[in-house]
């Protein structure tokens, strides 16, 4: 599933569990699940935040430099 797929699935959790429709039950299970993928999310967020870091690094060998 992608990022944006998963904050998908946040938003409909959110609004299910604001909507004040659903028992305990289905709200600790909503919840639960709302956790799971919001770590999934952190953990993609990690990813391509070290990644955009590798290439900055990489791009600063070819950043211009004055001249002395």
């Amino acid at each position: 599933m992608t990022f944006e797929e998963n904050l998908k699935k946040l938003e409909n959790i959110l609004e299910k569990l604001e909507s004040g429709e659903i028992g305990l039950e289905e709200a600790n299970k909503l919840f639960t699940e709302g956790v799971e993928i919001s770590k999934k999310c952190f953990k993609m967020l990690e990813e391509s935040k070290g990644k955009v870091t590798v290439l900055r690094k990489e791009l600063e060998v070819f950043a211009e430099k004055p001249f002395n």
